[in-house]
């Protein structure tokens, strides 16, 4: 299991290759998540974090998804700084023996990366800047679990 918190862009089909490895894998599923841009006025979005309380609480949802799905392993990407639209901001990638425990514990992971990491995202447009809010979707995308 990885947990790594960074500013650095991240390649991730080279992290995809690295974590794919290993005897008696049958599935590996990946997920990277890019800063998104939806009216075209995004001039940057700010990710803050406390050190140390971020990775603790991603190793503790990871533990707890290795727990619930036969994983082999876990990798969890999430960056914080300055990202511009484009961006990749997080991935996620799982690998088991078999894929319906790969898809479920990444989609587990994402939801909660979405919705529960700790983790301060302000967007800074033309108008001005705002804190982004959690959406009710992604709340009940995690109420599911």
């Amino acid at each position: 299991m990885a947990v790594v918190v960074q500013a650095e862009s991240f390649d991730a089909g080279a992290e995809l290759n690295a974590f794919s490895d290993g005897a008696g894998v049958g599935a590996v599923v990946s997920f990277t998540g890019v800063v998104r841009d939806t009216d075209g006025t995004l001039a940057v979005m700010e990710i803050e974090h406390y050190p140390g309380m971020t990775e603790r609480a991603i190793a503790g949802i990871v533990d707890d998804a290795m727990a619930r799905w036969a994983l082999m392993d876990a990798l969890v990407i999430h960056r914080h700084g300055t990202l511009l639209a484009g961006d990749p901001i997080m991935m996620v990638a799982t690998k088991s023996a078999h894929r319906a425990d790969a898809f479920a514990a990444a989609d587990f992971l994402m939801d909660y990366l979405k919705s529960r990491a700790p983790f301060w995202k302000k967007e800074t447009t033309a108008d001005g800047s705002a804190w982004v809010d959690a959406k009710e979707a992604d709340e009940d995308a995690l109420a599911r679990w």
